[in-house]
């Protein structure tokens, strides 16, 4: 599925256990199917940094963007269920 949208983001929010606050995240904001228009899977990380609107991450992490995700390593979770769907990830 190359025509899918995937942005890494940074979490914000603390969270139980703190680990997720350690990585950036791999939100999927919607697909392109090659014989159709643009189907959106729920606020873009835009969305949610202007607006203060929570974002998924593919590893069901929920909380509103604001950090820098570069500063951060890609959540091994959201690594790995890109990587199974087929999607290049960036390296470390």
């Amino acid at each position: 599925m190359s025509d899918t949208s995937l942005r890494p983001v940074s979490t914000e929010e603390p969270t139980l256990d703190g680990e997720h606050e350690r990585f950036s995240h791999i939100v999927l904001e919607g697909l392109k199917p090659e014989d159709g228009e643009f189907i959106p899977a729920g606020p873009t990380v835009v969305e949610g940094i202007v607006n203060g609107t929570p974002v998924r991450a593919l590893c069901g992490k929920v909380w509103v963007p604001g950090r820098d995700p570069r500063r951060y390593p890609l959540c091994p979770t959201c690594r790995e269920i890109a990587e199974r769907m087929g999607w290049k990830v960036p390296s470390a």
